[in-house]
């Protein structure tokens, strides 16, 4: 019976088992339900409770299943689908991470050797110090690497080119991944598997060399077709040509290459060169490209523009490619060159001098752009506009060549200087054969217009961060363009001759929207649609709009690259943004003088920004006198400014002038806005006057917080915060947590004072601040609000305003929970000096 009994409970218990196996996760699925679930997740991987009982009525086979088995298999299915992904995203680190192990691993052995030749060349000097009697020659162990000259006449000799590019192959190699120059890291370039790559400079060797070690996801075969296409991602180069072709060992060829170099800036000429270059495959499986210069005078196509070209040397430089297992490429950098500094005026031989200005613009250029095409090949990157990247790709090529054109002013390209005394600041250049037609819309055409006139200058800046400066003319165009010169231009552009000069009167209320198109990897290039927003002044045109659009780039924002060149150069465009639509590049560019000596002879002041294009001459040794002697910490940079105008015939003399008076209007303004965000320039924290007839910051800090105890019967400063001397009021006002700001009491209040939360609010600077009025940060519902309580606020001294929105100079908008406004009296006589408002606990919408 007690037997009976077991078996009747583990009867019981296997079919509770059993009960709930059937019940719980363990089911198994047939191909067509598999089939079809796999169906419904290709749609909607993670559906409702309704979506799921809707797909078991409708498919029959899956009729046998419950609801909650259904669920289960759909997260089960999320599971895997996540573990598939990730599996697959540890694999391409994993690669990647090998890859970078390996490349590491040979530059640290590179290092090992460069140590112990170092090691060599310091036992060598202190045997030649210690023998009096020895010869003073050392050229065992010097490590500057020295370029036999190879002339043009050898072109005719295939053996003699073969035979120099053997030699130029090994000197590359010994640079590539060896120790033929002494390399050491660049500053602010650090390695690591999420980098770029590696990079370094040359410490000492003949001319200006870099290189550069990274991975990279393409074939080597198709990275050795981008990087021999120079001009493709080299900005500055102008031209590349092949003269010479012909096949050589392993598959490789030997050609004969003239190239042409931009100036950066008006201040020098533009460099040429004249290279044989190298393709070869190596019995490891690497590819090389590999290049040398060539002697001899043969000017290229161009030889009517020789004359504006300064020859220059390429030392053995050039790329290693190789393979690496489970797809991709490792590959080597090196460009070593002699710019031939003599020819450029004094104060611009540092930036002929520079590895780092040869890493930044060639070097890691180059690596950036092979980077950039093979996240665009594979997909990662998303422009807007539904613009394809190679299609924005060539907007920036072709806003940055026209920007170059217009700088170098070439013969050959129609370009010539209009007639001058020799001590004009500005200088005017005209190209009459400019033709700017399209090949898919003549309507755009510039044929018929008396051509293109160019107005450019350069100037040095002094203790000014080009970076900043460019954000600052970026954010802030009002502060320096004025928008009916730049109507003027769109509409030519867009219209033709009848477009002015009776162009329809328009009032430009100096606001820009600024929209992104696209950016590079490391966002140090950014591609984007400016419109400035303006209104007809015609009864007739009152509700047309009469917005300009501008293609813009901007590059070289950030602070912590080194050697960077900082652009901004934008041209008009129709807001309709055809592929093909012509460009008259205009803008700015900023390049850092990185000086190698510290020759305080031609220090400047700090305060000083020069003009430097009616004052300096070409090889001449220059004396910038005139102002206090600094260290030689004080940093400079070199800025050009070019401005396109289409003309007419009959109106090329009153362009002109124009053109002049624009460009220097624009001068004055960059060199108040340098002078402003100098780091020892005008700040508040010096106490200097904030706007004409205004008080010293520190007494407008002192009022201001005085007439807000006096209206509001509170301290806005805390009490601790106000120790440390006279100052400390002013400091503590500047670090407010809210956004404080003064504005005038004219008919149209502008602004006169904020601090940095004031500042950051508002997305401007202390000068621009001063062209900010105050019923532009307000909404409607917030002008209404002023309104309303405004007689209230002069009667009574103060008022508050409930919370709102505002605008920021960005077009931002600006939530806050609630406004203080009061009224700043002056401590001396109770006159009522300004108005001050405080934002409280302010964010960006």
């Amino acid at each position: 019976m007690a037997m009976a009994v077991a078996h009747h409970r583990e009867s019981s218990s296997g079919s509770s088992i059993n009960k709930h196996l059937d019940a719980g996760k363990y089911v198994r699925y047939t191909a067509e339900q598999v089939e079809a679930l796999e169906r419904v997740y290709s749609e909607c991987p993670k559906p409702s409770s309704l979506r799921r009982q809707q797909l078991i009525r409708e498919c029959p086979i899956l009729s046998n299943i419950e609801p909650k088995q259904i669920k289960v298999w759909f997260q089960n299915r999320r599971c895997r689908e996540k573990q598939r992904k990730e599996a697959s995203r540890l694999q391409t680190v994993n690669r990647k991470l090998t890859a970078m192990n390996k490349l590491l691993m040979e530059e640290n052995d590179r290092l090992q050797k460069q140590v112990s030749q170092l090691v060599c060349e310091n036992g060598y000097m202190r045997q030649q110090l210690h023998t009096a009697s020895a010869a003073t020659t050392d050229a065992s162990c010097d490590s500057v690497v020295t370029t036999p000259q190879h002339s043009l006449r050898d072109a005719n000799n295939p053996a003699g080119l073969l035979s120099i590019a053997e030699e130029t192959l090994a000197e590359f190699l010994s640079k590539a991944t060896g120790t033929a120059v002494d390399w050491v890291q660049m500053p602010g370039m650090k390695p690591g598997p999420d980098s770029v790559g590696i990079f370094a400079i040359s410490q000492s060797c003949s001319g200006v060399a870099a290189r550069a070690c990274g991975l990279v996801s393409l074939e080597p075969t198709k990275i050795a077709e981008i990087l021999k296409d120079r001009p493709s991602w080299f900005r500055d180069c102008r031209s590349l040509e092949v003269f010479t072709l012909f096949p050589a060992g392993n598959g490789g060829t030997i050609e004969l290459v003239y190239t042409q170099i931009y100036a950066p800036t008006t201040l020098a000429p533009a460099r040429d060169f004249w290279t044989l270059r190298y393709t070869t495959n190596l019995d490891n499986g690497s590819l090389v490209v590999c290049e040398r210069s060539l002697s001899g005078s043969g000017a290229g196509p161009n030889s009517a523009a020789a004359a504006q070209f300064v020859r220059v040397e390429m030392l053995p430089s050039g790329y290693l490619i190789r393979p690496c297992e489970g797809g991709g490429s490792i590959i080597h950098i090196v460009d070593h060159l002699n710019l031939e500094a003599w020819s450029v005026p004094e104060v611009l031989r540092p930036l002929y001098e520079s590895s780092k200005v040869v890493a930044q613009k060639m070097t890691i250029a180059a690596l950036r752009y092979i980077r950039q095409i093979a996240q665009e090949t594979s997909g990662e990157v998303v422009y807007g506009l539904g613009r394809q990247p190679a299609v924005l790709r060539t907007f920036s090529q072709r806003l940055i060549r026209g920007f170059n054109d217009a700088v170098n002013g070439f013969n050959d390209d129609g370009w010539s200087l209009m007639s001058c005394d020799g001590s004009e600041d500005v200088t005017i250049a005209v190209n009459s054969a400019k033709n700017l037609t399209t090949a898919s819309n003549s309507a755009n055409s510039l044929a018929f217009l008396g051509g293109v006139l160019c107005a450019k200058a350069s100037m040095l800046l002094q203790n000014v961060p080009p970076a900043v400066l460019v954000r600052f003319l970026r954010e802030h165009r009002s502060e320096w363009a004025d928008f009916n010169v730049d109507a003027y231009s769109a509409a030519a552009l867009k219209a033709g001759s009848y477009a002015y000069p009776g162009m329809r009167p328009t009032r430009f209320t100096g606001g820009q929207i600024i929209m992104p198109l696209g950016h590079t990897i490391e966002h140090e290039e950014l591609l984007e649609v400016v419109r400035l927003e303006g209104h007809s002044l015609a009864q007739e045109d009152a509700f047309v709009s009469r917005d300009i659009h501008l293609l813009q780039i901007c590059s070289g924002v950030d602070e912590n690259a080194v050697g960077a060149c900082s652009e901004l150069v934008f041209a008009p465009i129709d807001e309709m943004f055809p592929d093909d639509a012509p460009l008259l590049p205009s803008g700015f560019r900023i390049i850092p003088l990185d000086s190698k000596t510290s020759d305080t002879k031609d220090a400047l002041s700090t305060h000083r920004t020069l003009d430097l294009t009616s004052s300096l001459e070409v090889g001449s040794a220059i004396n910038l006198a005139g102002g206090d002697l600094t260290s030689c910490h004080n940093t400079r940079s070199v800025l050009t400014i070019a401005f396109q105008f289409p003309f007419e015939s009959s109106l090329q003399e009153n362009v002109a002038t124009m053109a002049r008076q624009y460009v220097r209007s624009v001068i004055s303004s960059v060199q108040r806005v340098a002078m402003a965000i100098s780091p020892s320039g005008l700040s508040p924290a010096v106490g200097p006057k904030l706007s004409q007839g205004s008080p010293e910051a520190l007494t407008l800090a002192h009022w201001i917080c005085q007439s807000y105890s006096y209206h509001i019967g509170a301290e806005l400063l805390r009490s601790d915060s106000l120790v440390g001397g006279g100052d400390s009021m002013l400091k503590s006002l500047w670090h407010h947590e809210n956004a404080i700001l003064c504005c005038s009491l004219k008919s149209l209040p502008v602004f006169i004072f904020a601090n940095q939360a004031g500042l950051d609010m508002l997305e401007t600077t202390l000068v621009a601040l001063q062209d900010i009025s105050l019923d532009k940060i307000f909404d409607e519902s917030g002008r209404k609000a002023l309104c309303g309580d405004f007689a209230k606020l002069m009667q009574q001294g103060s008022a508050y305003l409930p919370a709102g929105i505002c605008m920021s100079t960005m077009g931002r908008h600006v939530s806050y929970e609630q406004a203080v406004a009061w009224k700043v009296l002056a401590a001396e006589d109770s006159t009522v000096h300004c108005l001050a408002f405080s934002f409280i606990n302010w964010s960006f919408v």
